[in-house]
């Protein structure tokens, strides 16, 4: 699995970090993502974050 945050669209609202945050960072303006390697263990609430994402500004690649 790769995730990707589209930096033109999101908005950083933070919805993405506060759901895994191990995953996501929210930055001065912008989430990214913080992982080269999704954990397995992770991958649900990727899914989650990317299905809540207000502007769907996060992309998952199976």
């Amino acid at each position: 699995m790769k995730v990707y945050v589209d930096q033109e669209v999101c908005t950083g609202c933070g919805i993405c970090a506060d759901a895994c945050p191990e995953i996501f960072e929210l930055g001065d303006e912008t989430a990214t993502v913080m992982v080269e390697e999704i954990p397995s263990e992770q991958e649900e609430c990727i899914r989650q974050a990317a299905e809540d994402c207000p502007v769907e500004a996060i992309h998952v690649e199976e």
